[in-house]
């Protein structure tokens, strides 16, 4: 209950009606939950129409057959050396970190095991998918959320191209096929690495090798492994794409990849941790 003035001089007493702190704070989580809904449907609503367009004939004609090739060319073959390197160099680090640790216990039949199951089926799948993200999704992404905001994709719109056939489709296919290509060069240099790193540069050891490999890559484990990386190329190939396609007018502040970056990474981490229990439990 204040005390007011007028326009005409004379004083009147007021009620201000306060909203409780417990009201408040349940419009900022209604408010919070229906943002959250809102970004994740246009993620699945993006999703959905990359993967109409990818199977509608229409999307293929010459110029858009051109784009996607230069786009996968771009987001393969530069990366798959340099990533292939880098995960054999880690690989024969960790391997022989394992292979010392499995000796010095007296239980050196584990290693090979513990070899595939650490490297293959966790650590370069994610590290692939992480590595597709920071140096193509999300670069790609933050390029169109600025073209967004300077207005340039509008131009670009009425001059007649079609943004999602042409521009978003093609860097969508190159993200999935760039995660699949970096995934199993890099799942095959390991576990050849591994032999070579185990039994050495000898033919004799091949059958108890495959034997052990084949009892790690159950059909469960494999489809699980599959299912991941697959999972991962959607998320990798999509919600940057997605963020830039429908928040780019609203992102020209200097952390406007991190929201992208912070989605991608919460879903990379999840499809891990569903793996890990599918796998082990």
């Amino acid at each position: 209950m204040v005390l007011l003035r007028s326009h005409f001089g004379c004083y009147h007493i007021a009620m201000l009606e306060y909203a409780p702190p417990a009201l408040g704070f349940l419009h900022r989580v209604y408010r919070g939950a229906r943002h959250w809904l809102l970004v994740w449907w246009r993620i699945l609503r993006f999703a959905l129409l990359m993967l109409i367009l990818s199977a509608t004939p229409s999307s293929y004609n010459r110029q858009s057959r051109q784009a996607m090739a230069r786009h996968l060319v771009l987001a393969s073959s530069f990366n798959v050396l340099w990533f292939t390197v880098l995960t054999s160099l880690i690989s024969l680090v960790l391997i022989r970190i394992v292979v010392v640790t499995a000796q010095s216990y007296g239980v050196p039949q584990y290693a090979l095991q513990t070899v595939v199951r650490v490297l293959v089926l966790e650590l370069i799948p994610l590290t692939a998918a992480l590595f597709v993200a920071l140096r193509v999704t999300l670069p790609e992404g933050l390029e169109f959320a600025q073209l967004r905001a300077t207005g340039a994709l509008a131009t670009l719109q009425r001059q007649g191209v079609d943004l999602l056939r042409q521009e978003f489709l093609p860097r969508a296919v190159a993200g999935l096929f760039s995660v699949w290509l970096l995934a199993a060069v890099s799942c095959v240099t390991a576990l050849l690495l591994a032999y070579l790193s185990i039994y050495g540069f000898t033919p004799y050891a091949l059958a108890g090798y495959t034997r052990v490999v084949g009892q790690v890559f159950e059909p469960a484990v494999g489809a699980i492994l599959a299912l991941k990386i697959l999972f991962f190329s959607f998320a990798v190939a999509l919600i940057p794409l997605a963020g830039a396609y429908y928040d780019g007018g609203s992102r020209h502040k200097p952390a406007h990849g991190l929201i992208d970056m912070l989605r991608l990474f919460s879903v990379l981490l999840l499809v891990e941790a569903l793996a890990l229990m599918g796998n082990y439990y």
